[in-house]
């Protein structure tokens, strides 16, 4: 039984060591909200706020996080126990959408509950995996610089490059990584950036052999994806357009894809991304956990989720010295080989340096007392 006694929000800001760049913007300051849940036994478990600071991504901000979990959402989870982790979800069908803000206390309720059982967060979800591949992405920048990182990249061995791309920053920059790299597993995101209209632009990549194109169309649609779907050899991995276990039915009834991103925060939790997990399962697609510029607490629960039996593609979950000069857990996340090791200890199996998260917080809040 799992009886919250207190929840504190700590609001960090952190330099990214490169800026970030997509089709909507770039970031290069990175805000989040690291939430801590104490349970009346004692236990703690810790989950992330991964919303941006502002809304290029989803609706969702860090302020308005801060609000929902302020005034709705640990207020409602302060009043409940729970057995299981699966009830938190349950339990906040009052609140629409916000599912960043609801993710953050999801994940920190399945470490704590996964500590309190003396297993790892891995174990608790259904893991299978003592290793998961790991990918990397490449933000928007000049052939020159792509080309650059890249090559850093396969060096240290990770097993896919996504690259963001653009109109007008697609093909000639496709053409040249194909060039240089002609057998690197490859796949693109678009964050929306095309429509129905650029079908050609779009058709002129099968030539580029990728595993897919992500999120060609609007960040709502699934009825357009199908449509492209029908016109592309490449497969289209849905991103933003999934939000919950009936959106990823939906889209594979429809044929809008072939592939889905999983990323915990955008779906509002574990306990949905697992759900969205079976569902591809059973229709036979492919799906790999997405990333979102984290600290190390997201970042362990990734790697818990991607171990996973039907996580079969390399996701976006990369060594903690590609973002962060000093990370929020011990150890950082090491990449060997192109693999990071899944922990075995309870919850996320990694400890959270709270002498450091205390020097980058700019605001806390302690709710519960």
């Amino acid at each position: 039984m799992i009886k919250v006694k207190k929840t504190t929000l700590h609001l960090i800001e952190q330099n990214l060591l490169s800026p970030f760049v997509t089709s909507m913007g770039k970031v290069d300051k990175r805000e989040s909200i690291l939430v801590e849940i104490e349970d009346v036994d004692g236990a703690v478990g810790w989950g992330e706020v991964v919303a941006f600071s502002s809304p290029w991504y989803t609706e969702e901000t860090i302020k308005t996080c801060w609000h929902m979990l302020e005034d709705y959402l640990v207020p409602k989870m302060g009043k409940e126990e729970y057995q299981h982790p699966e009830q938190l979800h349950d339990s906040f069908h009052f609140v629409k959408r916000n599912n960043m803000a609801k993710a953050s206390l999801d994940m920190a309720i399945w470490d704590l509950f996964s500590k309190k059982q003396g297993i790892s967060l891995s174990k608790a979800l259904g893991g299978t995996k003592d290793f998961i591949d790991s990918g990397v992405v490449v933000s928007i920048d000049s052939i020159d610089q792509v080309l650059r990182k890249m090559e850093e990249y396969v060096k240290s061995g990770y097993k896919r490059i996504k690259i963001k791309i653009k109109p007008g920053q697609d093909y000639d920059l496709l053409k040249q990584i194909r060039h240089e790299f002609p057998t690197l597993p490859l796949m693109v995101d678009a964050n929306s950036a095309y429509t129905l209209k650029d079908i050609n632009q779009l058709q002129a990549l099968d030539e580029f052999r990728l595993m897919m194109i992500e999120q060609p169309l609007a960040e709502d649609d699934i009825f357009d994806h199908a449509k492209l779907q029908r016109e592309l050899s490449t497969p289209i991995c849905l991103d933003e357009s999934i939000t919950s276990a009936e959106d990823a039915r939906k889209a594979i009834e429809m044929g809008s894809c072939q592939v889905l991103n999983i990323k915990i925060g955008r779906v509002g939790g574990i306990t949905v991304a697992k759900r969205i997990h079976d569902v591809c399962k059973t229709h036979n697609i492919p799906v790999w956990c997405g990333g979102m510029l984290e600290t190390g607490i997201s970042r362990a629960h990734n790697i818990a989720l991607a171990s996973l039996p039907n996580f079969s593609i390399p996701g976006d979950i990369s060594a903690t010295s590609r973002y962060w000069k000093k990370d929020v857990i011990l150890p950082e996340v090491i990449v060997e080989n192109g693999c990071i090791a899944v922990p075995h200890s309870p919850g996320i199996g990694y400890q959270v340096d709270r002498e450091w998260i205390q020097q980058i917080t700019k605001q806390k809040l302690v709710m519960g007392l």
